[in-house]
């Protein structure tokens, strides 16, 4: 059973290692594991609903727990702490897009606010009822719009309801030979929906694109009407509408399909992920550039920091592996400050040989030194069980977030060192110590996207847990925003990053995005303060 109140199945767990136990002690102190309030207090807390009377609604205080909060931080101290400020007044599960179309006009009678719900996995708050509304809140969970619609072989194109998860979709692909390639680290749960509707970006974007390249097309109903997006290869006739509702973020309407191009598993089989040490950050930093500048069919690149490479090694656990690793690497002259590069291809082709030989060939002439397949076919065996570190990290009483932002080539190393630095002066005031680290992927010829994890001890006191957090979030927040880099690269904006998004968008961008919504939704029912403040 998925868990309540952590990431992913209960039955799964991921236990840290010695050395990155011993690591993190080492960095920001021993740990106390909180005390997290069981089901019984959480569901005792679960404030009575507002009425909603319909067919598909449902209002037991089981339901309404279990879609109050997501998978952000704050929603982990919420839930840990049974401290929720506001629980949906009902939980809908249409069938169909007739379900939903109902919904919505149930919604506009009574005055509702309709919070679309794919996978429940948001780490920004796409998902929340905001707490003191004074109208009633319903969320729509899509889970049952799950099957694969069309599928035109000859075009490549296939239509999906759009709540269909990522595990579930590619099986209906793969049983007839195709691949979507989307593979976020939320797969296992997030949607197809969801993914548009936050732009979301799969760890092999550099080959099968993002979710924007795959979105070919679908079917958005909001309360004002259907707006229908037929997936035309190209088209010059005015702006791209899709694009409105790519990173929608609910506020428009609800998404009932999605027309998406994939991939025959022939032309995409095997991964092949190749690991290599770099002597230094700078060097690493050339090599992925070049190659990304190279534009090669190859469909992942990973560059982790020295910090964040020193902690892949302490995960890996095998203390006698990992020190015969160093001996080799030493004598090739790459020691401390060494940095880590994952580099994964595709296919059998003659094409995605030499793309991926090219590759190598550019990576070694930066110095970076090659260390075969077996490190990174351990690193994509559990790049989905990564998530479950959290639980671990939490029990032994340390709080881990991630955030992330995109900049150009020229601004890659200062926008690290400013995220980093602010991250480590924004706790000090509380007389406690993060562990920082970054790792670049999602390269492009003009940059790349930074992927900052943080590691902090919680207090005793779940508010003084959530002001070194929101110290923490602020500071990185107004980093990116001073280096000229995006609020974010593929989590959205949700509630967490709305304060951010003028700097980004201007203020006629923001005017026109108020325009869109209202437009749409003129009564303001659909997912309020989410990407709109």
């Amino acid at each position: 059973m998925r868990r309540w109140n952590g990431w992913g199945d209960d039955s799964v767990t991921y236990p840290l290692p010695p050395l990155a136990a011993a690591l993190l002690e080492a960095r920001i102190g021993p740990a106390s594991p909180p005390r997290d309030a069981t089901p019984s207090e959480a569901l005792a807390a679960v404030s009575p609903p507002r009425p909603l009377s319909h067919p598909l609604v449902k209002s037991d205080a089981v339901e309404r727990l279990r879609h109050a909060r997501g998978q952000s931080f704050p929603d982990w101290v919420a839930l840990r702490t049974a401290r929720i400020p506001a629980f949906p007044d009902g939980v809908a599960y249409p069938f169909t897009e007739a379900d939903v179309a109902e919904l919505i006009r149930f919604a506009s009678q009574v005055g509702a606010r309709l919070i679309p719900y794919g996978g429940g996995t948001s780490v920004v708050g796409h998902i929340n009822p905001l707490p003191g509304d004074d109208r009633p809140t319903l969320t729509v969970d899509l889970s049952r719009m799950n099957r694969l619609l069309r599928l035109d072989d000859v075009s490549r194109l296939a239509t999906f309801a759009a709540g269909v998860a990522g595990p579930d979709l590619e099986a209906q692909l793969r049983a007839r030979g195709y691949t979507l390639g989307h593979f976020p680290q939320s797969f296992e749960y997030s949607t197809l929906g969801g993914w548009i509707a936050t732009r979301s970006s799969g760890q092999e974007s550099l080959g099968f694109g993002r979710i924007e390249d795959l979105f070919a097309g679908g079917r958005l109903l909001s309360p004002a009407g259907l707006l229908e997006l037929p997936p035309f290869p190209a088209s010059a006739a005015g702006p791209d509408l899709r694009h409105l509702v790519l990173g929608s973020e609910g506020r428009l309407g609800i998404l009932t399909e999605a027309t998406v191009r994939v991939t025959p598993l022939a032309d995409s089989e095997p991964l092949t992920v190749h690991a290599l040490f770099f002597p230094d950050w700078k060097a690493a930093q050339a090599a992925v550039r070049q190659i990304a500048q190279a534009r090669l069919p190859i469909s992942l690149v990973r560059l982790s920091t020295p910090t964040e490479t020193e902690t892949t090694l302490a995960l890996a656990g095998h203390r006698r592996l990992i020190a015969a690793l160093e001996r080799m690497l030493a004598l090739r002259k790459v020691g401390e400050g060494k940095c880590l590069l994952l580099l994964g291809c595709r296919g059998r082709s003659r094409a995605s040989k030499a793309a991926c030989r090219e590759a190598l060939a550019i990576a070694e002439r930066e110095g970076g030194v090659s260390v075969g397949r077996a490190f990174g076919k351990r690193w994509a065996k559990a790049r989905f069980r990564t998530p479950y570190l959290r639980n671990t990290l939490w029990e032994m009483g340390y709080g881990v977030d991630t955030l992330e932002t995109a900049v150009v080539w020229k601004d890659v190393a200062g926008a690290v060192d400013a995220i980093e630095a602010a991250l480590h002066a924004a706790l000090a005031p509380f007389g406690e110590r993060v562990h920082v680290f970054s790792h670049l992927s999602h390269v492009y010829p003009s940059g790349c996207s930074i992927y900052t994890t943080l590691i902090f001890r919680l207090a005793t006191d779940p508010e003084e847990t959530l002001a070194r957090w929101q110290a923490m979030k602020t500071a990185a927040s107004q980093a990116i925003v001073a280096v000229g880099g995006t609020i974010s690269h593929q989590h959205g904006v949700g509630v967490d990053h709305a304060a951010y998004l003028p700097a980004e968008k201007g203020e006629l961008g923001m005017a026109l995005l108020r325009d869109a919504a209202r437009r749409l939704d003129p009564a303001g029912l659909m997912n309020p303060g989410k990407l709109l403040r």
